[in-house]
């Protein structure tokens, strides 16, 4: 992943862990992943706009 092994993945986790405390991270977790669903829905949407405006332009 990255070039990354285990020592170093091991580090970064606990970097953050030290900079951000215990209780921050599951509410970092939690932004992260309704980032990621936006992005997902925002790409999913914009694919189906494309794709209807394929098929218009097909039928004309």
């Amino acid at each position: 992943m990255f070039g990354l092994g285990t020592p170093e993945i091991i580090l970064i986790a606990i970097v953050i862990l030290v900079l951000f405390g215990a209780k921050k991270i599951p509410e970092l977790m939690q932004g992260l992943g309704k980032g990621i669903k936006e992005f997902k829905k925002a790409s999913s949407d914009i694919e189906k706009d494309l794709t209807s405006t394929d098929d218009k332009e097909k039928k004309v």
